[in-house]
């Protein structure tokens, strides 16, 4: 009797050391972490935003980047993101918070044709999201400025006039809140080489990188009770 409670006892300890090493290890304890997918075109796959947030957030979340470059809120686009594997993956993710940012890509001056329906092919990516069993929180970010017009091929004030309000009257009628990146950096054409994508190491000017102020703007209503 007392050999076999030693043997029962000493394999529990065994599991529990198992257990524990698990944890440790980052294999169970993904299931109390809060999943985060950022959405988006360029500005989120080829910068380091998502990366610089996955470091602000900390091990209590799931921080995935799903961003995919040159695609559009436009469904009518050759490059629509619901068109896209990133965009299932987003899906399968289940993700508990989703932070979207599109439209830059929707200036271009072949899909003005289509502004009349930007509205509508945003709610429907959105919804798609709410479908989820996740439930997700949802966070709509107004993208930085454009401040190039790339040889003609995006338009820094068609996006200004009509993409941005767009936005803002899509955040309206979901009842979504918006993260205000426009409006942060319209005033710092430095931090954007090429006129359109975030820089993501410090300058000669010695500022924080654009892709970090960023960053910390999701950060902050993300975490904000």
């Amino acid at each position: 009797m007392t050999v076999g409670i030693i043997i029962l006892l000493a394999s529990s300890g065994i599991t529990a050391c198992l257990i524990g090493l698990l944890v440790q290890d980052g294999q169970t304890d993904s299931v109390s972490r809060l999943r985060v997918a950022c959405v988006g075109d360029s500005l989120t796959q080829s910068t380091e935003y998502p990366y610089d947030l996955g470091n602000k957030l900390g091990e209590s979340y799931e921080m995935r980047n799903f961003g995919v470059g040159g695609t559009t809120v436009a469904l009518e686009s050759e490059t629509p993101y619901m068109d896209t594997e990133s965009f299932q993956s987003a899906l399968g993710f289940n993700p508990d918070i989703v932070v979207i940012m599109l439209g830059t890509n929707d200036a271009q001056p072949s899909l003005f044709e289509y502004n009349s329906t930007f509205v509508g092919n945003y709610m429907t990516l959105i919804h798609a999201f709410q479908r989820l069993p996740s439930n997700p929180k949802i966070w709509l970010v107004q993208p930085p400025p454009i401040f190039s017009d790339q040889e003609g091929r995006i338009s820094p004030k068609y996006f200004e006039q009509t993409i941005i309000p767009s936005i803002q009257q899509v955040a309206s009628i979901t009842n979504l809140q918006v993260i205000d990146v426009y409006s942060l950096l319209r005033d710092y054409p430095e931090y954007f080489p090429d006129g359109v994508h975030p820089t993501k190491t410090t300058g000669d000017w010695g500022k924080e990188p654009a892709a970090q102020i960023i960053a910390t703007a999701v950060y902050r209503a993300i975490t904000s009770p």
